[in-house]
């Protein structure tokens, strides 16, 4: 997670847990994303394209609070990504739109997702790392 403890958190319901791993059902996400470049050393870029959307930088110019988790990575995508969820208050129509083309709003619906835990930076070693402990318990 990024930010405080206080970070309100996507309702979900935990399919199989494992130490710092789950198997997560969420019925309803509204996800904000964007492509993280091939090769890309620092996973910053991406972090602060989403950050500054939520911080107002949207069509309404309307700061929007964090929430957590981050997904990197969502099935079905072609190209590698990084999303923040939304608030639930907030539906696809009415939710503010991205001034930057790269930022794209997305509405999901009974989603499954293995995810991990871990502290740290968004370093590719420990990203990497996390994500090798996460697709060897997938298997």
């Amino acid at each position: 997670m990024f930010g405080h403890r206080s970070t309100k958190i996507a309702p979900y319901t935990v399919v199989e847990k494992e130490d710092n791993l789950e198997l997560r059902y969420y019925e309803r996400l509204l996800l904000v994303g964007t492509p993280t470049p091939e090769g890309l050393e620092d996973q910053k870029a991406p972090f602060y394209k989403l950050f500054d959307y939520l911080s107002g930088k949207n069509q309404d110019t309307r700061e929007i609070p964090m929430t957590t988790p981050v997904f990197m990575n969502q099935a079905g995508q072609k190209t590698e990504t990084m999303a923040f969820v939304l608030p639930t208050s907030f539906t696809i129509e009415e939710v503010p739109q991205p001034q930057d083309p790269a930022v794209k709003l997305e509405h999901i619906t009974d989603y499954l997702v293995a995810t991990i835990t871990f502290s740290g930076s968004l370093g590719q070693d420990n990203i990497n790392q996390h994500k090798a402990l996460l697709e060897k318990w997938m298997m």
